[in-house]
């Protein structure tokens, strides 16, 4: 199974066309991407299934990681890294069972709570946020600030990347609270210079 040795995260959440979006990916995997997770919720299952095997080419090139939002049977189909799973997604212990060992599961959470019950499970890594505010994560409420990132290190201790509205500006600070990592979404895609913007951020994280 493949180790978390990265620091950016790059998710995908773009309304463009899907060859856009590969292409976007590609600029970021270029530019030193080392992890992206496919997160497509509005396209089928036959697309999704598409551009993960097309994404599993690019980041075997790269020497990338490759996570599936969700999808547990297109993570394995499409020999991922692993599954990122939310709220509405099957349980970490059932992921682990169809998984056999195949994939690194993460749990995306928004509190201590969340946090635990994570680890609990059997999570590998968490996605914890959002941490600022961000239209892609309004749906789970307002940010949940800077101090819990420490506290979930501390108390629950497995990898934790923060996640929402992290830009350039904040990732000083995300990191002095103790974060693993972090995953961007609209602060690389939707940049007008993808890779210039990228190797910012891999910049601030050494």
């Amino acid at each position: 199974m493949a180790n978390l040795d990265f620091k950016l995260m790059l998710i995908t959440g773009a309304s463009d066309p899907a060859r856009a979006l590969l292409t976007a990916v590609g600029e970021a995997l270029r530019a030193g991407v080392k992890a992206v997770q496919l997160r497509e919720k509005s396209i089928s299952a036959w697309a999704l299934m598409g551009m993960a095997v097309e994404l599993r080419h690019m980041t075997r090139q790269y020497g990338a990681l490759l996570f599936i939002n969700d999808r547990v049977d297109i993570a394995l189909c499409a020999e991922a890294d692993g599954v990122q799973l939310g709220e509405k997604s099957i349980p970490i212990d059932a992921a682990r069972r169809l998984a056999g060992g195949k994939l690194l599961i993460g749990k995306s959470t928004h509190s201590l709570d969340e946090a635990f019950e994570a680890r609990r499970k059997g999570a590998d890594y968490l996605l914890l946020g959002p941490i600022y505010h961000t239209p892609s994560k309004a749906q789970y409420g307002e940010p949940i600030g800077l101090d819990i990132i420490q506290e979930v290190k501390h108390k629950v201790k497995l990898p934790v990347f923060a996640v929402g509205g992290i830009k350039p500006q904040h990732v000083e600070e995300v990191m002095e609270f103790g974060a693993d990592g972090i995953a961007v979404i609209s602060g690389i895609l939707s940049s007008d210079n993808i890779s210039v913007v990228t190797e910012k951020y891999l910049e601030l994280l050494k």
